[in-house]
């Protein structure tokens, strides 16, 4: 019998420093103590917390540019940091040293994209066209998702050495239309959440096509709980947008979490058009799930919410839900 997790959000958990502020919490991961790392946006810097929401420290405001994207910890409790900004992954220490880029900053890969739409992309190239997200396997392997300039999975050794990539533009099996999260599940397969394609597609380590599944909505990030769940983040569909492969949004979709297990069974969803209210979500960007089972999720509510109007400013950009 499967089991379905519960749970309840944690009403005013995060205690922001005065004078703090982020409009976006675009990242969010966790290290083996159960700290709480945020990637944020306006002001970009890295913010970490103890798992009851005390502030530990931030850095990083004199080294990202306003487009921070995907943050992960490494089983050696580092830090990676992915800014589509620059067009670099970084890996810091836990105070913030760096020790480790991958790319330079400001050098794109040639791939066509004109700066603005998915569909620009003509081509795949070699990293980095503003890249979205890393994971990182138990050997400290990297894999990249590049991202909305390019079309790729980069697969790193653990000293920044490129040893594969794979994908193309399109929307075919092992085809990309904004990879944007990543994930290594439990049985070391590779999950992608490929956001514009509304699905997640799934490989090998080695970039083999394995498995897609097509019931998720504009998926943004993956995470899996120590029981083998999967959960996804989806963001919001306006009216009006497009899907690379569902065509125009006829109706509102609201974002959401869907949980599901490893054979792409959905357990649990939940989103309401009621985005504002606790619990419930305006642009869901990234999650990530404790060793205790506990579910952060962080939102670009400033960037699809308030800045398109319809969304209050001070709407919710974090929050957890404590496994019950």
């Amino acid at each position: 019998m499967k089991v379905v997790p519960e749970f309840k959000v944690i009403e005013g958990w995060e205690r922001l420093p005065a004078g703090y502020v982020h409009k976006d919490v675009n990242g969010v991961a966790v290290d083996s103590k159960d700290n709480v790392y945020l990637m944020t946006r306006q002001d970009a810097r890295v913010i970490v917390y103890d798992r009851d929401g005390n502030f530990l420290r931030s850095w990083g405001e004199d080294i990202f540019t306003p487009r921070t994207h995907g943050i992960a910890v490494g089983p050696d409790d580092m830090v990676y940091t992915v800014d589509d900004g620059d067009h670099t992954v970084r890996k810091f220490t836990p105070e913030g040293i760096e020790v480790m880029r991958i790319g330079v900053p400001g050098q794109t890969s040639d791939t066509g994209y004109d700066g603005k739409s998915q569909a620009s992309v003509k081509r795949s190239g070699p990293p980095f066209n503003r890249p979205t997200d890393v994971a990182v396997a138990a050997n400290g392997e990297l894999f990249v998702t590049d991202g909305y300039g390019n079309a790729r999975v980069h697969h790193f050794s653990a000293d920044g050495t490129l040893i594969r990539s794979w994908g193309e533009p399109g929307t075919g099996p092992g085809q990309f239309r904004l990879p944007h999260g990543i994930g290594i599940s439990p049985d070391d397969r590779i999950f992608v959440t490929d956001r514009e394609n509304d699905r997640i597609q799934i490989f090998s380590r080695e970039g083999e096509f394995l498995d897609m599944w097509t019931h998720v909505q504009r998926p943004t990030d993956i995470s899996f709980d120590r029981e083998g769940r999967v959960y996804v983040s989806e963001l919001w569909w306006r009216v009006g947008q497009e899907s690379f492969t569902n065509g125009p949004i006829k109706y509102d979709l609201p974002g959401g979490v869907r949980v599901l297990d490893l054979s792409g069974n959905v357990l649990l969803h939940w989103c309401s058009a009621d985005r504002e209210a606790p619990g419930n979500f305006v642009a869901p960007h990234t999650l990530c799930v404790d060793s205790r089972g506990d579910l952060y999720v962080g939102e670009v509510t400033w960037t699809f919410g308030v800045s398109r109007g319809g969304v209050r400013e001070d709407a919710h950009t974090l929050q957890k839900f404590a496994r019950r």
